[in-house]
């Protein structure tokens, strides 16, 4: 039963035509409000007040972790790049006629931020009785990836966002489909397909009736066992869940999705423990869960945010305590302004080690330190040496070509390696689970389904009780 909340809190977005608006900003010096100014010309910036009101701690700014996650900072662009765009929009200032020269050079910035890493574009997008299906990724034979149009914004941007280019105008960089026929047709042809997770984006950015038209269609389709829902708006906008419009039907359509006997996992982004600490973001919590959605959190461990095991401890202690499933710690993705958020592979998983050494049994469902790259997802196990040298202990959780999966392998240390592509194999034995590919001209993987075997029966789902796929 749904508790019916009424509405009290309206959603204002703040970017920078509208920034200057909020009490904080000026609070801020000149320099940082340069940054912004600089910086959101390139990387998009969106955040909204409640992030602002209750989630920044504006006597700690520029280190507090809200602000450097929602606020672009000035070290995210290399001083040449920040200098350039700056001077230009000076010129601007004086001259609008220059404005086409800034467009062009804010366009070649964004270029050089490798802005599709891991081969979304030229590996990932399926095809179908020889259509090409846009705005859909199938890297792993279990799940496909839906980007739905109408979601294709979020409550707010994170400055790491390794999908920044869905957002600043680059039509031909962009993932999205309005046809969510498309992939219930995919899908039902794709029988050894489980899952399927609509991403953006943020699909939460829609209204329910529009999320709907999504989701209804993916109900009637018997071999797919969970829809995944990737959002931050857990964290961002938890008022979608509790006092929006239609919150209510949202949760009601939660309830179809169960009682049509699929799982519904929602993808919770949450990076640091104060996402949670407001009284409306434990309600929506409870909310999704009470409509037979269960959470799982996941983040990457990224400089200035959350780059202490202390942070970990409370998340994921505090996730679990509101009933949530720790899930994911990622690497930063080598896209945007990984520069100013990377850190050495070593140091990430002496983080995770850390943190997961100081939690109990009920919080160590988490992975990682795992990178999204290329050949799948590659989880760092740990640092070992073979006879005197010391070596990357890796394996894929999940992988293009499913034979690698689980099977552990080596790498050379490098203390100084940030992301997979840093990496090379410790002996001969290693090499084939180092897949590289940045070339676009390279064709489009066609993932070879092995025959299908005698497939078990699937139990109905019973709300309260979690089944794991």
């Amino acid at each position: 039963m749904i508790r019916q909340v009424t509405s009290t809190t309206k959603f204002r977005a703040v970017t920078r035509s509208s920034v200057a608006q909020l009490p904080q900003w000026r609070r801020l010096d000149a320099g940082l409000r340069e940054a912004v100014e600089v910086v959101s010309h390139v990387l998009p910036f969106r955040t909204n007040e409640y992030v602002c009101n209750e989630l920044i701690d504006w006597g700690r700014v520029p280190d507090d972790p809200i602000f450097q996650l929602t606020f672009p900072q000035r070290g995210m662009l290399r001083d040449d790049q920040y200098a350039r765009i700056r001077d230009l929009l000076r010129e601007v200032d004086e001259d609008a006629a220059k404005k086409p020269r800034l467009d062009r050079e804010i366009n070649r910035i964004r270029y050089e931020l490798n802005p599709q890493p891991a081969g979304q574009l030229t590996h990932n997008v399926p095809t179908l009785h020889g259509e090409r299906m846009e705005g859909m990724q199938h890297k792993y034979r279990e799940t496909t990836l839906f980007f739905p149009s109408h979601g294709q914004t979020c409550h707010a941007y994170c400055t790491f966002c390794f999908r920044w280019a869905q957002f600043v105008g680059l039509e031909d960089l962009k993932f999205a489909s309005k046809e969510a026929g498309r992939l219930a047709r995919y899908l039902k042809a794709k029988p050894r397909v489980t899952d399927v997770l609509l991403t953006g984006g943020d699909p939460m950015v829609m209204k329910t009736r529009v999320l709907e038209r999504y989701i209804e269609p993916l109900l009637e389709i018997e071999s797919l066992n969970t829809i995944r829902i990737g959002t931050k708006s857990v964290a961002y906008w938890p008022q979608r869940y509790v006092t929006d419009r239609d919150a209510d039907d949202l949760m009601r359509l939660f309830e179809r999705v169960a009682d049509a006997g699929k799982h519904l996992a929602i993808m919770g982004h949450y990076s640091h423990a104060v996402e949670l600490s407001t009284p409306v973001a434990r309600e929506a919590v409870s909310r999704i869960r009470s409509a037979g959605g269960n959470i799982r959190m996941q983040s990457p461990v990224i400089r200035h945010v959350n780059d202490d095991a202390g942070v970990w401890v409370d998340l994921w202690t505090e996730g679990v305590r509101l009933g949530c499933v720790p899930y994911y710690m990622f690497v930063e993705r080598d896209t945007g302004a990984k520069k100013y958020f990377e850190m050495p592979l070593v140091r990430a998983w002496n983080i995770f080690r850390n943190a997961y050494q100081q939690v109990p049994g009920t919080a160590r469902t988490v992975r990682g330190p795992s990178m999204s790259c290329f050949p799948g997802k590659c989880h760092i196990l740990g640092v070992s040496d073979i006879g005197d040298e010391q070596v990357f202990v890796l394996e894929f959780l999940q992988a293009r070509e499913p034979d690698l999966v689980r099977r552990p392998f080596f790498a050379k240390y490098d203390p100084r390696a940030t992301w997979y592509d840093d990496l090379r194999p410790f002996g001969k034995a290693d090499e084939p689970f180092f897949i590289r590919s940045r070339s676009p001209d390279r064709p489009t993987i066609q993932i070879t389904l092995s025959p299908d075997v005698t497939k078990p029966g699937r139990p109905p789902y019973r709300r309260g009780v979690m089944r794991e796929h």
